[in-house]
């Protein structure tokens, strides 16, 4: 074996542990040199460079001392001319010599020989091998001129009094101006403006030649007019602004060749300089200049960060930011590294945005830039993604990028984050507020499926507004709807609030109720002192405090309130409760300047037995009436409806079928075993038990467990859901969850199918027959559309063409711009739709953020626009807990004992509740629920629209008679082309044509003739709707399918819309859906069942997590 130890050679020294400990004293035996570094500045030479030239500091006080000097002589000649007397020689003599006194001629030498050293010195230390690069610049020569003949008359005094032309020191100071400007910028680290740097040019450089001008006429004219400096000084500035009045003008040669040289000069310099000045002025405008760091000391602003800044997102911001009052005094900065457009210049140079947005051209990833915006003393930053980029994560990694750079430079500028796909969003975690795009639609359109127009809900309640849109409109539903659009959610201290301050240690339900019935408040949530998270609805067992946070739902906040109180009744007259329509508090909304004005109804009497709500009596045989139970101040957990998550018992009252049994043991609830991306919030949902094999997901083919090849063949009990996308995405998992929540029952879960391609045969395959929602969001290929609006053409044209095909079906969409919606469910020649058209742009001149909310399919809750989330995060700075509260509603974030938005369908059994106000007390004194809103559907009453007239071939032939038959419009649509409707000329040659061609056809074939004519007529009088049916009839033939698609009813005779927080009065009526606030059901669990849960977790836990798939 080897001797290892002989082997391993020893530690050098440095590695001893004694060098370690005596330092040098054990480096005195080693044959080392110690090397001296950058020994080239330590010679003399380099010392002097490093004091005059390359310390900033020392070079700018050099430069400032050369630059006061020069000035210095400048002075001295002009004292020098005021002292001298040109009479006392003649001739051309006094261009010569000159009348020095001796202190003068000294103090010029000691300025001379101060200046001539210096030159000498500087130029020395400058030298870089060619001296003949250092003798002929002009600066050099220019300081020859002025100091050497100074220092001849030191040596030869009879020439003192020779003429040197000093005056031409001011160039050389013009000069020492800009290396000290230059000199300045770097000693205390700023960046130059170039703007600054030319102006000052300009400025030095006009003087210049003014000076120049004025001393050299003055001097040449003492051997002509005998000329002073001030009618130099006004014979030169007549001259150069070109008015040139005559009364001063020189007499000898000399000094007229110098002024035309001194015009050449200006009219060749002054217009480069000015070219070059305009030039910076412009870069400067593209760049948009710095932010002022005075005006970020004493005024507030924020930053926009933004990859390209378009017009629509530019007045989005804008208008919702400062449509707060507390928000008018900041200043927005927007941070874009594209130049600006011609539309947003346009804007900004109008005097309501050009004294608040500053445009700032760079980039966030710039030091630089970020300090001319002043990052580290702003309120606030916004980083938005560009959502109609083709490559979604590279727009997100650009946003990351953004945002890391921001918190870099300005750790402590809070961050409002936009980003578009939800496995990026814990890049961002870091961020104060983030916003994800897809995790926000997908569930709005999952929730639009469950509970209708969500997504409008949702806009409206994220969107700041007055609630005067639609005011001057003739019809009732557009003044309530818009009326309703007002509400929007606000926060306040419980102990500083009007509206629930009596209702301490009252529960929930209580002062949610009574609050609705005396103010017309809807309170919907409550946040503890001493805890962060957001309750919505934490049930009638929660207690009020008065240290609480009160989320209500409102026309204004309480704090732009004024109350006034209605009379009151004599103290032995109770004032009476709801016993009917008629005698129901009607609450007067005055929205006025943000202050809103309500009437308190007296509530200081009531009957022992509380309030009631009862019907009356339907006829002389009924001697009892329906009546509600009061609210209770404290809850009762007995009378209240409590439901067991684990058995599943509460969702039926009768007993389940067979099927239904079966079908109950396939699911069990948990969390999904695996999230699709960090960030994702657990929700306990809906699971099978047993895990499906991959090859089962296919429904189009089958496989060895099954040979179904179409959704009519697996025969599901509810109907479907289908969603139309490109890309199977991570976002889906927020569609999926939605829809299977542990709150929803067994026997309401519709089944979800994923389509990728959007063939007429792929649909039919899917079941879009028997189809609940159709949900098309295939818009991604479009992006890289080179017109904006075009982004949503494809998901537009696919939406229309399923609405011709498939009327009845509801189906639901997002689009990227607000004003495609106008595009959905078009028709050309629709009036109704003609005039929400012009009630629309009524309502965008009149300045509303809200003008397309009119549009039907946007009120119906069919179309929304993904730009709310802008509108969301911009809301978020005011309203800090908004992006919480909305993400608990669409049930992205679930948080214990808070509740979750669902919705209840007004049935016939349900109508004796009659009014809203009746069902607010109805639910919060049984179930607990919150209800926050009405969704309505009513009859739309329309003059028949040239779209539904229908011609055939027969009145084509008689053009003389034209004649629209009413019965025949009314049940048949148009199936003329638009060709044919016209040119009705060209129709008529044909059909002539044609005869004639018929009178040619041998008598044999006339049979054959007139049943082919009548296969034509039956062919033309044939609606498009019936076309449109037969065509979707003979696809199921071939492709084998059953023939279960009957012509579908149209929905343009039907209208909905959203009562967001109604008064107490409205009317309840059948097929209104009331959106609910509902506790969460596991607050009810007893402390068993809880016990028992955990039991059942511990046993099975680990299988259900392994095998449970959504």
């Amino acid at each position: 074996m080897v001797d290892l130890e002989n082997e391993v050679p020893p530690l050098p020294p440095r590695y001893r542990f004694r060098d370690l400990l005596l330092g040098e004293q054990g480096w005195q035996n080693d044959d080392r040199v110690q090397v001296e570094f950058y020994v080239n500045e330590n010679t003399f030479k380099e010392r002097l460079k490093l004091f005059f030239i390359k310390n900033q500091r020392s070079s700018l006080r050099i430069r400032l001392f050369n630059f006061s000097m020069k000035l210095l002589s400048c002075l001295l000649y002009i004292i020098r001319v005021l002292l001298d007397d040109p009479t006392q020689h003649k001739g051309w003599l006094p261009i010569f010599w000159v009348n020095r006194s001796l202190p003068l001629w000294g103090l010029q030498v000691t300025v001379a020989v101060i200046s001539l050293l210096e030159t000498i010195l500087l130029s020395y230390l400058s030298y870089k091998g060619n001296i003949w690069e250092q003798i002929l610049r002009i600066p050099f020569i220019l300081e020859m001129i002025n100091t050497v003949p100074f220092i001849i008359t030191i040596f030869w005094p009879p020439l003192r009094n020779l003429f040197i032309p000093v005056f031409l020191n001011c160039w050389l100071a013009k000069h020492a101006l800009e290396n000290m400007i230059n000199d300045l910028h770097r000693a205390i680290q700023r960046t130059q403006s170039a703007m600054f740097n030319q102006v000052l040019i300009l400025i030095s450089t006009l003087l210049c030649l003014i000076f120049t001008c004025i001393c050299g006429i003055q001097h040449l004219e003492r051997a002509g007019n005998k000329l002073t400096l001030f009618d130099s000084l006004y014979f030169c500035i007549v001259t150069f602004s070109t008015v040139g009045f005559g009364d001063v003008t020189p007499k000898i040669w000399p000094s007229k060749l110098l002024v035309v040289i001194m015009i050449c000069v200006a009219l060749v310099v002054l217009p480069i300089q000015f070219e070059q000045l305009a030039y910076l002025w412009m870069e400067r405008q593209k760049s948009g200049g710095n932010y002022s760091r005075h005006r970020a000391q004493t005024e507030k602003h924020i930053v926009l960060c933004v990859s390209s800044l378009k017009i629509d997102l530019l007045m989005d911001f804008l208008n919702e930011f400062y449509a707060h009052p507390r928000l008018q005094d900041y200043y927005v900065v927007i941070l874009c590294p594209t130049e600006m457009d011609v539309q947003v210049r346009r804007v900004l140079q109008i005097p309501l945005w050009s004294q608040r947005v500053i445009y700032l051209h760079g980039s966030a990833l710039k030091d630089q830039d970020l300090l001319r915006a002043k990052m580290d003393n702003a309120e606030a930053c916004f980083i938005l993604s560009s959502r109609c980029e083709v490559d979604r994560t590279a727009a997100d990694h650009q946003t990351i990028l953004r945002a890391w750079a921001l918190k870099d430079f300005a750790p402590n500028c809070p961050l409002y984050v936009q980003i578009l796909k939800p496995e990026n969003k814990f890049h961002v975690k870091f961020a104060d507020h983030v916003v994800c795009e897809e995790e926000f639609k997908y569930a709005m359109l999952a929730l639009n499926c469950i509970c209708p127009a969500t997504s409008t809900l949702i806009t409206l309640l994220v969107h700041t507004s007055r609630g005067l849109e639609g005011q001057q409109s003739p019809e009732q539903w557009q003044k309530m709807y818009g009326r309703c659009s007002g509400n929007e959610v606000y926060h306040i201290q419980m102990e500083e609030s009007t509206f629930f301050a009596d209702y301490e240690g009252k529960s929930f339900t209580y002062a949610s109720f009574h609050a609705h019935k005396k103010f017309g408040v809807c309170l919907i949530g409550v946040r503890r002192e001493d805890n962060k998270n957001i309750l919505l609805n934490p049930g009638p067992r929660y207690t009020m405090r008065l240290t609480d946070t009160c989320f209500y739902i409102h026309i204004t906040k309480e704090e732009n309130s004024a109350f006034k109180k209605q009379g009151l009744f004599p103290k032995n007259v109770c004032k009476p409760s709801y016993h009917g329509p008629s005698r129901l508090p009607v609450h007067s909304i005055i929205a006025s300047m943000g202050t809103v004005a309500i009437d308190l109804q007296d509530t200081g009497c009531r009957s022992s037995s509380g309030p009631t709500l009862m019907l009356p009596c339907e006829g002389s045989k009924e001697s009892r009436r329906s009546s509600i139970a009061p609210v209770l101040e404290v809850a009762d957990t007995t009378s209240f409806q409590t439901c067991d998550l684990l058995s599943d018992q509460s969702e039926d009252e009768t007993t389940p079928s067979d099927d239904e049994c079966s079908a109950s043991k396939e699911y069990a609830k948990g969390y999904p075993s695996n999230s699709p991306y960090i960030g994702s919030s657990p929700t306990l949902c809906h699971l099978l038990q047993e895990k499906v094999p991959f090859c089962c997901l296919r429904l189009d083919k089958g496989c060895q467990h099954n040979y179904f090849e179409d959704a009519k063949a697996y025969g599901f009990q509810n109907k479907l859901i289908i969603v139309a996308a490109e890309t199977a995405g991570n976002g889906l998992y927020n569609f999926i969850v939605p829809l299977r929540a542990y709150y929803r029952p067994k026997k309401e879960l519709n089944p979800i199918i994923l389509l990728l391609d959007n063939h007429l045969d792929d649909l039919l395959r899917c079941g879009i027959t028997f189809a609940a929602n159709m949900v098309v969001v295939d818009k991604e290929s479009t992006m890289s559309a080179e017109e904006d609006y075009m982004a949503d053409a494809k998901t537009i044209v696919n939406v229309q063409t399923l609405f011709r095909l498939f009327s009845s079906l509801s189906i639901i969409t997002e689009l990227t711009h607000p004003a495609n919606m106008r595009f959905m469910q078009f028709r050309a020649k629709d009036c109704y739709s003609l005039a929400l058209s012009k009630l629309e742009k009524k309502e965008r001149e009149k300045g509303s953020n809200l003008a397309f909310m009119f549009r039907l399919p946007f009120a119906a809750g069919r179309v929304f626009s993904i730009s709310m989330l802008d509108t969301l995060l911009y809301q978020s700075f005011v309203k800090e807990y908004m992006i919480s509260i909305t993400r608990l509603l669409l049930g992205l974030d679930t948080t214990p004992g808070s509740g979750f938005l669902c919705s209840m369908k007004i049935t016939d059994e349900d109508l004796w509740i009659r009014t809203y106000g009746r069902l607010y007390q109805k639910l919060c004194s049984t179930t607990g629920d919150i209800p926050i809103g009405i969704y309505k559907t009513e009859s739309q009453k329309l003059t028949t629209s040239e779209s539904q007239i229908s011609i055939s071939v027969e009145e084509w032939e008689d053009t003389k008679d034209i004649k629209e038959q009413t019965g025949f419009r009314s049940n048949h649509r148009n199936s003329t082309s638009s060709d044919q409707s016209d040119h009705p000329l060209l129709r008529r040659k044909s059909m002539q044509w044609a005869r004639r061609l018929s009178r040619k056809i041998p008598k044999h074939s006339s049979k054959m003739a007139e049943r082919i004519n009548q296969q034509r007529l039956n062919l033309c009088k044939r609606s498009e709707r019936q076309e449109l049916s037969e065509l979707v009839k003979n696809r199921m033939k071939n492709l084998g399918l059953s023939t279960g698609y009957d012509e579908m009813n149209d929905q343009q005779n039907t209208l909905s819309y959203i009562l967001i927080n109604p008064s107490p009065d409205t009317r309840l009526e059948l097929n209104d859906v009331v959106y609910l606030i509902r506790p969460d059901p596991l607050a009810y669990v007893p402390n068993s069942a809880s016990s028992r849960k955990n039991s059942i977790s511990n046993t099975t836990g680990q299988d259900t997590r392994d095998e449970t798939q959504l």
